[in-house]
């Protein structure tokens, strides 16, 4: 069966990468929407991206108005800019929620609808000229055509896909990430490990999606420790973003699972950050799933040395499951009720959420079969 493989049209990863990437990026346009956040700001790496834009004679203007995941208002207030200041190509800089919205500004600057009116449908007209440059090391946005934007009338964190939405050019470097909080890492660093494992579990991955999840889930484990440790760990950060853009690459082209479609309405209602509501998931949801699919899980168990040689499967799943959850505890995750969240709330909420999460898509790539009523008896079981 032949399989079509997604990849961002030009990547340039590591160290110096942005002043690699300079030729490409001047080729896009004349005037540049730069998508960024305060800290970029702060850090002076605005300044960098403008001053390379600007000695060849490409204007740049920027928007930071993106707080927090964001939303469909905030995109307005972008396209507004963009439109305004007469800009004809769109610069992602920083986390995923300015990549995010990147895309989502694009998708509007070609197109008279609402950002809302392409929830569930499939984007096919052009957008302007797109170049992602993360500063976090886990949503993996530079190499997929995906943006998750929140539907604030409708209380959903929409899924908006196609084509189009693929960068032009991915600039992944290390640089970027060096100043990245601890709980930034942590929730990013956990995010990218969800994609892979998704990735690598889910009914729609092959061979070529399976080599960036492995390589992905390999490095991740071995490197988040690191710069948890001390996160002014050059080659750990380096580790970590490349294992970020492995991620990408790989759910880009097999798609998540049960743990996506079942974190986006815990963000969506209860504002916990995406990455973080997905590490809060991933240890029940990989317990609930696991027997589905022993034979994908037990490879991911003896990548990561969690296996001796008379392990069988099932054996080598739950020692996988039990270094994925020691990873969280490593982390620091907290719990529903440890983040804030009302027991109460939550569980009225669950109906809504469950069917939220069917709707997305991303359960039905799970190897098992998964249900409704399946994904309403997890989130009960996070209280558990």
């Amino acid at each position: 069966m032949a399989h079509r493989f997604k990849t961002p049209q030009t990547t340039y990863i590591g160290k110096n990468a942005l002043a690699n990437a300079e030729r490409d990026i001047c080729s896009l346009g004349s005037k540049a929407l730069i998508i960024t956040g305060k800290s970029m700001i702060k850090q002076g790496h605005t300044d960098t991206l403008a001053a390379m834009l600007g000695k060849n004679n490409i204007g740049s203007v920027i928007f930071s108005e993106i707080s927090g995941e964001p939303t469909d208002k905030m995109i307005e207030r972008g396209l507004s800019q963009y439109k305004e200041q007469q800009c004809d190509f769109i610069i992602g800089f920083g986390g995923g929620s300015p990549l995010d919205a990147a895309k989502a500004i694009g998708i509007l600057a070609g197109s008279s609808q609402g950002i809302s009116y392409y929830n569930g449908k499939e984007i096919t007209h052009a957008i302007p000229p797109l170049v992602e440059i993360p500063s976090t090391a886990g949503t993996g946005s530079e190499a997929t055509p995906f943006t998750i934007i929140t539907d604030t009338e409708n209380e959903i964190k929409m899924l908006l896909k196609g084509d189009p939405l693929m960068p032009d050019v991915a600039v992944v470097d290390p640089l970027f990430s060096m100043q990245m909080p601890k709980e930034v890492t942590v929730a990013t660093g956990l995010d990218a490990l969800t994609h892979a494992i998704e990735a690598f579990t889910s009914r729609k991955a092959f061979s070529e999606s399976d080599l960036f999840a492995l390589s992905a889930i390999e490095r991740i484990f071995l490197n988040l420790p690191l710069v948890l440790r001390n996160g002014q760990d050059e080659t750990a950060r380096e580790q970590m973003a490349i294992a970020a853009y492995e991620a990408g690459i790989s759910f880009c082209n097999s798609s998540v699972t049960i743990v996506h479609g079942m974190s986006r309405p815990i963000g969506a209602l209860f504002h916990v950050p995406h990455g973080l509501s997905n590490a809060m998931l991933l240890t029940e949801c990989l317990s609930y799933i696991a027997d589905g699919a022993y034979e994908r899980f037990a490879i991911l168990g003896r990548k990561i040395g969690q296996a001796s040689p008379e392990d069988d499967d099932k054996t080598v799943t739950s020692k996988f499951i039990d270094a994925v959850s020691a990873l969280c505890k490593t982390c620091e995750v907290p719990t529903l009720s440890e983040y804030g969240i009302d027991k109460q709330r939550f569980l009225k909420a669950a109906d809504k959420m469950a069917s939220d999460a069917i709707a997305s898509g991303s359960p039905a790539n799970t190897r098992k079969a998964i249900t409704k009523e399946d994904i309403h008896q997890i989130y009960y079981n996070l209280w558990n």
